[in-house]
């Protein structure tokens, strides 16, 4: 019996029975919705997305395909509660089962707001919000940035309002503001304006705008991302975030050095109305006018209070020309006198500058001058005879006591290998060489014998020809004598 029931059971193959259950699987839950909290969430390379979904008993496998992922208006995260549909089916090659996501939405709001209310705690805790980081905003900017997405009313609306208020030029930088891919272009976009050079060929911007209209929570989820309002932030530039309508209140609200309830209302606060500024300086300028017409009247008053107490021009002129006439009259007396004065002068001097004169002087002065060079001639002749002579006696006593005059009468000096003067014949060696300096020539010597006397005695006189003798003796070294 029991072989019979075993031999009418099918057999499988391991990769049939993998497919099998793969088919009942995907027939069965052809279309599911699941809602759950999600656990790992990994995003690989190619853009898909690995998750788990699970509550407090069970764990599904998930993956949602790059294309879904792309349309997400949220980015998934740990501990989000979210609602998914789509599909299971199952993975022969780990004999898992698994969902293919292709519709996923937060599980309401209150996860939404939950998850937003745990990020802004802890940026806040970083200091990204706090009022001390916030930029004072220009009060007329040259060039306004924008980053927005380039075709929605948005764009148009700031426009229009800073054409109606003060045109300025205005840069765009285009970005998506929904979606998976929004929160990275509005950060780049942040982080492009501050990177631009001064003086290059685009202006930097001195404040921007970051604007999106109004929309659900979903759809603004991207100005609530991390890196946004970290670029936000770090900004240089004073920004400005006009995202949503005025009830709405997104992470880069905080983040910004001002908040505008519209993206209109962040053209207003960006520039002044151009028509009160004009007016303004009309009534400034007619104020500056009246105080300064005010002004001159007074000092034109106080001119002619002080003008009673000064005397007559006229007066003080008739003075001044009366005492310019008398000065006149006197210059021309004292002009004639000094002129005659300079023609004096001028005659003593021409009757001394007379030829006769200037011979006699000239002639007196070369006879003190002929007269001064005989007696500097004498003088001269004099200094030079009594620097001869004593020069003459400084060399004879110079060639007195020089060792030359002493080797003229028959004297030696006896030197060693060193060319040290030998002064003790006792510090002598048997064999030892020396070196004999005559008057006129210098011979070698070898010292042979004994010595036979102290070294303070004095050589004996017929030393000296001993020991020429000696060196003649000596074929083998014709140069080199004896001593002894």
């Amino acid at each position: 019996m029991t072989d019979a029931s075993a031999s009418n059971t099918p057999e499988y193959t391991v990769s049939e029975l993998s497919n099998a259950l793969k088919r009942t699987v995907e027939q069965a839950y052809d279309h599911v919705r699941v809602r759950g909290e999600l656990g790992r969430v990994t995003v690989a390379k190619s853009g898909h997305v690995y998750l788990d979904m699970k509550d407090d008993k069970a764990v599904i496998d998930g993956v949602m395909w790059k294309g879904v992922a792309a349309h997400l208006n949220f980015r998934p995260e740990e501990g989000l509660e979210v609602i998914a549909e789509g599909r299971l089916s199952t993975f022969p090659g780990r004999s898992k089962y698994q969902m293919i996501i292709e519709r996923m939405e937060p599980a309401g709001e209150g996860a939404l707001m939950a998850l937003l209310e745990a990020r802004k705690k802890a940026l806040a805790a970083e200091g990204l919000f706090s009022p001390d980081g916030k930029r004072a905003l220009p009060f007329l900017p040259r060039v306004i940035g924008v980053v927005t997405s380039p075709t929605g009313a948005v764009i148009r609306d700031i426009l229009h309002r800073l054409e109606d208020r003060f045109p300025v030029h205005v840069l765009l930088w285009p970005v998506l503001v929904q979606g998976e891919k929004a929160a990275d272009q509005i950060a780049h976009a942040i982080e492009g304006f501050n990177a631009i050079e001064p003086g290059g060929p685009v202006p930097v911007p001195d404040v921007l705008i970051v604007a999106r209209g109004g929309g659900s929570i979903e759809d603004l989820w991207c100005f609530n991302e991390e890196r946004v309002v970290r670029a936000a932030a770090a900004s240089r530039i004073p920004l400005i975030s006009a995202v949503g309508h005025e009830t709405d209140t997104t992470l880069i609200d905080y983040a910004s050095d001002r908040r505008a309830p519209t993206p209109t209302g962040a053209a207003e606060i960006a520039v002044p109305v151009r028509r009160e500024l004009v007016e303004r300086i009309s009534t400034t300028t007619a104020r500056l006018m009246s105080a300064l017409v005010r002004g001159l009247d007074r000092k034109a008053a106080d001119l002619k209070s002080a003008s009673r107490g000064l005397p007559s021009p006229r007066a003080t002129l008739n003075e001044n020309n009366q005492k310019l006439d008398f000065i006149a009259s006197r210059l021309n007396g004292a002009a004639q006198s000094g002129l005659e004065r300079k023609q004096t002068r001028l005659q003593a001097a021409a009757l001394q500058m007379r030829p006769t004169a200037l011979r006699r002087d000239l002639a007196i002065k070369g006879d003190r001058f002929q007269q001064s060079g005989a007696r500097l001639e004498q003088a001269f002749r004099r200094e030079l005879g009594d620097q001869a002579r004593t020069l003459g006696s400084l060399g004879a006593r110079l060639e007195a006591l020089s060792h030359k005059s002493v080797l003229r009468r028959g004297f030696a000096l006896v030197k060693d290998e060193s060319g040290a003067l030998v002064r003790q014949g006792a510090a002598l060696t048997s064999g030892q060489a020396v070196t004999l300096v005559f008057e006129d020539t210098t011979r070698g010597a070898i010292v042979d014998g004994a010595s036979s006397a102290s070294p303070s005695s004095a050589p004996e006189p017929a030393a000296r020809p001993k020991s020429a003798t000696t060196s003649r003796k000596k074929p083998s070294s014709p140069d080199q004598g004896s001593l002894f």
